[in-house]
Order: structure tokens, then C-alpha cells, then sequence
């Protein structure tokens, strides 16, 4: 299979110029992050950054474009080609559909915004697409099922408009539930060999979105370890989430749960990579800022034994804030292990 030259360890700008709440301004982009933070990011050993970014950033809700939002993404590309780091350019939210809300959703049925959408991945091309050290994610965690075969169609059309014009250029599409593994296997055979599909990892999501505000079914004081007997982690998983993840645990041996869970999580992934001869990746994964952190470290030490193993290339989320910030201070005891194996 073709592989993703130069993006195996990386991780994710979030919160700069995508889900910034009440954050849509110039004051907030330009200290978010900023050149000494891309420097940083080398200085860990990493190669690669995945830039999500909100539609809103760059195009008005008419479709015409916001020159000062692509002035943030040129000055990414130049930090990243002075720091020598590669980019993943991950659209975060497009009109008319975010991941995290189910009532904004119109994008998949509504031709107008479909056309707005491909507009603008040809603008991020015209600019961007002979730029060698940038890839495209075309959109972020589509959801449901019902979305699927909406989106399969999409996404293609999009490429195909691409590739069009730069027919050599990386393009990384994900399937429903949130780019899980399991939508892996709802997308269609890639398009031609520049096609790379990627899941999201935050497995077992009991562990991993302890005490999440937005996970409705999550209690807000929940609190778990990793290092649990299997049969613990899945019956907590069971009564918070129902069947929703049952799936994780199937075929696991019971004890305490090690980087064998991982292993086991990949099988399908694995399969769908051999079938199609497509390039994996893994854009998200990572914990929750509330869970303790010698379970956070051993929780990074097990995903990235099975990552390794299988050389998939792999984006941590993220870098500052958002729930789950690396260089946050509540990392100072364990940032230079987790750092060791990103």
C-alpha cells in the first residue's frame, strides 16, 4: 500500500482555528498558537501537525472567501516549512454540518451547501495543492448512519474535483460514527492510490471521556482507571453506554487490560487497509484531562505499542486545552514519557 511519507508522529492544533466558541477573532488566531509553538512540537521529535479548521474561518455563509482566515493556514505552512513538520489540513466543520451537533446537519441533503463545500476544497487546493508538505482531510467525524451513503458520494465527487487538478495530492477521508473503525468499512474503495482512510481512537470511551460535559450519558463525577480487570472496564462501559461499545471488549481475555486491547481494536481496521491496499491513519486519540494521569501514561504506552507494530502514522489530540491538552501543566508529571512514544 501507498504510504504517508513523512506523518507518522504528530498532533493536533485544535482549538486554534476550528471550535473556538465565542473565540472567532483575529485576537484569539493570532496568540492561540503561535511560531514557538511549532517549534516545540519539532523539539519533541514529532513530524507533522494536523490543522483542523471551521469553515467560518475562511468562508462566509454567501460562499465567498475570508482573505485574513487564510493569512492563519499560510502562516502554519510557513512555520512548519521553517521547523521542517509536514500538515494535515482537517476541515473541522462545513456548512451546514459540525460533528458535535445533531441538529446541523442539512449539508448531506442540501445540494447548495454540497456545492458551497466543494467550492471551497478547490480554493484550499488552488492555494495549497502543489504545497508538498500539506495533505487534506476532507471533513471531520461525519455521525450517523443515515448519513453514509450521503457522504460516500461527497466525498467522492470531491476528490475526483481534486485530483483534477493535482492528481498527486494526499486526501483523507473518514466514515460515519465519528471516523470510528467500524465506518471504516461503510466507505467505498478508494478513488485511485493518493486516497488515505483514517479513524479516530479513544478507546475504551469509558476510560478515555471520563466526566465529559458532552457526552450525554456520561455522569459528570464519573471517575475510572485504566489498568482495571477487562471485565470491569466492560461492564462500566456497558452501563453507561448500553450495547454502544460492548463491541470493544469482544474476544479479550480476561485479567488486566493491556496493549492486547489495542491490537484487538485494529483487527477491522487492518482488514479494510489490506482489502482496499489504502493507507491507514489514525487523526485522533488521546484521554480526557479528568482521568488520573498514571493511567493517562499507561493508556499512551498501550495504544502506541499497537500503532507501532503496525506503523500506522497518527495524530494525538492535542496540543493545548480542549479537554485533553499535552503541554497543559496538568501533564508536567508525565509529558516526557507520553512524549517518548507519540
Amino acid at each position: 500500500m501507498r504510504q504517508m511519507e513523512g506523518y507518522l508522529k504528530g498532533v493536533n492544533l485544535g482549538g486554534w482555528l476550528s471550535q473556538c466558541g465565542p473565540r472567532y477573532n483575529e485576537e484569539h488566531y493570532n496568540s492561540f498558537i503561535t511560531e514557538k509553538d511549532i517549534e516545540t512540537i519539532k523539539s519533541w521529535g514529532l513530524d507533522h501537525v494536523r490543522l483542523p479548521i471551521d469553515y467560518n474561518v475562511v468562508q462566509n455563509e454567501d460562499g465567498s472567501f475570508i482573505e485574513s482566515g487564510f493569512k492563519h493556514v499560510d502562516d502554519c505552512i510557513a512555520w512548519c516549512k521553517k521547523y521542517g513538520l509536514k500538515i494535515v489540513l482537517d476541515l473541522h466543520k462545513c456548512c451546514g454540518y459540525v460533528f458535535d451537533n445533531a441538529e446541523y446537519c442539512s449539508f448531506f441533503t442540501d445540494s447548495k451547501l454540497q456545492d458551497m463545500f466543494k467550492s471551497l476544497w478547490l480554493e484550499f487546493t488552488r492555494r495549497y495543492g502543489k504545497e508538498e508538505i500539506m495533505a487534506f482531510e476532507l471533513l471531520n467525524e461525519v455521525t450517523e448512519y443515515r448519513m453514509a451513503e450521503d457522504w460516500n458520494r461527497i466525498s467522492t465527487e470531491t476528490i475526483k474535483l481534486i485530483h483534477e487538478i493535482v492528481p498527486e495530492k494526499t486526501i483523507i477521508i473518514g466514515g460515519i460514527y465519528n471516523s470510528s473503525i467500524v465506518g471504516l468499512t461503510l466507505l467505498p474503495k478508494p478513488v485511485d492510490e493518493n486516497v488515505v482512510y483514517t479513524f479516530h481512537c479513544y478507546d475504551p470511551m469509558v476510560f478515555t471521556h471520563q466526566a465529559a460535559g458532552w457526552v450525554s450519558q456520561m455522569p459528570r463525577d464519573f471517575k475510572i482507571s485504566y489498568k482495571l480487570p477487562v471485565s470491569e472496564l466492560r461492564e462500566a462501559s456497558h452501563k453507561i453506554f448500553g450495547e454502544d461499545f460492548d463491541g470493544q471488549f469482544e474476544d479479550l481475555p480476561e485479567g488486566i487490560i493491556d496493549s492486547g486491547f489495542f491490537f484487538n481494536d485494529f483487527k477491522k481496521a487492518l482488514e479494510v487497509a489490506e482489502k482496499y491496499n489504502v493507507q491507514l491513519y489514525c487523526g485522533e486519540y488521546g484521554v480526557i484531562d479528568k482521568a488520573d494521569r498514571d493511567s493517562t501514561l499507561a493508556w499512551y504506552k498501550d495504544i502506541h505499542a499497537a500503532l507501532d507494530h503496525y506503523n500506522i502514522p497518527r495524530s494525538a489530540w492535542s496540543y493545548k486545552e480542549m479537554d485533553f491538552g499535552i503541554v497543559d501543566s496538568l501533564n508536567d508529571g508525565i509529558r516526557e514519557e507520553v512524549l517518548k512514544n507519540l
